[in-house]
């Protein structure tokens, strides 16, 4: 009973802590949590959990606050999320469900996560290498140039105008277009390299080097890393926690505008719902905060990218997490077209 009530004990310092502020005394919790024991019995349980690093007494004659240490074991006893409000759950439905541009519903997605969390809310965008091509389209803009229209399962669009070396007709282009997405449509894009091989043997000798210029122009498109980044909103939020950072909410605004830094961090997450605190983040500018994140899928069901938010380590851990688990959700459903309005 006494190691229960200890992890009682912690639960109830955290939460406190959290809502107020205010270092957390042992009269606190037993007036607000009817533990049915006395506060020196309480103050026993703080000294075992101040041994075991889990809290700390900021001050002499203070109370005591959570450590990273103890927001992870606080964090790694959440089993179950609480459902979001059904307000929370229909402005998020409302928000994501009323446009089908990609970019539009990440900017919305990226509004919304950061209004029910109250933290700055990061989304990356889908990787184009992993996930699927759905359509290449082809526009013959003169006799000397194409546009190359890329359009992805999730809706990703990437455009490229490509200028020949020698003139081109609408019937070589419409046969070119069709041969590439015979054999490259629904293709991870992982894999196009490969079916580009197949286009080459495919096509008539004479449209030879037009396909392989158009087939050149698809795989640096999709090889073009550095094009993707992160949707940021959210960052007025970090106002209100000034005095958590310590002092460095600089540097934490500066970490916001770098997306090498975001992308960075996203993606050294661990998969599913994860949450790193403290000195658990990679990014030593974040060591005075948290990172709440997860995956979102696609068409094909699989991990396209990740979302999350970023605050201090005296967050809400349970609201938190199920609104960075619910966005996810809906996101997934509108990217994958398995949402239903209700």
């Amino acid at each position: 009973m006494t190691h229960e009530r200890r992890k009682i004990v912690l639960d109830a310092i955290v939460r406190d802590y959290v809502a107020t502020r205010e270092p957390v005394g042992s009269k606190g919790i037993v007036e607000r949590h009817n533990l049915g024991v006395s506060p020196a019995t309480i103050r026993h349980d703080m000294s075992h959990l101040e041994e075991a690093g889990l809290i700390v007494q900021p001050h002499t004659s203070a109370g005591r606050v959570p450590t990273d240490a103890g927001y992870r074991e606080f964090v790694d006893s959440i089993h179950e999320l609480k459902p979001l409000s059904v307000a929370e759950r229909r402005a998020i439905e409302k928000v994501l469900s009323s446009t089908q541009d990609l970019d539009e519903i990440l900017a919305r997605a990226t509004r919304v996560l950061a209004k029910i969390t109250g933290q700055v809310a990061v989304i990356q965008y889908p990787s184009l290498r992993r996930t699927v091509l759905r359509h290449i389209e082809l526009v013959k803009l003169g006799q000397f140039h194409v546009l190359l229209v890329i359009i992805t399962d999730e809706g990703r669009v990437e455009e490229r105008t490509l200028v020949l070396q020698h003139p081109v007709d609408q019937e070589a282009i419409a046969n070119i277009s069709m041969i590439i997405n015979t054999q490259c449509a629904g293709k991870q894009l992982a894999d196009v390299d490969e079916a580009l091989t197949n286009v080459y043997a495919d096509v008539p000798d004479k449209l030879l080097s037009l396909a392989e210029t158009i087939g050149s122009a698809i795989t640096h498109t999709l090889s073009a890393d550095s094009e993707e980044h992160v949707v940021v909103a959210g960052r007025k939020n970090l106002t209100q926690y000034n005095a958590d950072f310590n002092g460095t909410i600089s540097d934490m605004l500066d970490v916001l505008e770098e997306q090498v830094v975001l992308m960075r961090m996203l993606t050294h997450m661990e998969e599913g719902l994860a949450v790193q605190i403290g000195r658990e983040n990679t990014e030593v500018d974040l060591d005075h905060a948290s990172v709440v994140s997860t995956s979102y899928s696609g068409t094909n069901q699989s991990s396209v990218a990740r979302l999350g938010i970023i605050g201090p380590t005296r967050m809400d851990y349970h609201h938190t997490m199920s609104g960075v688990h619910a966005v996810a959700t809906y996101l997934s459903a509108i990217l994958s077209g398995t949402y239903e309005s209700r």
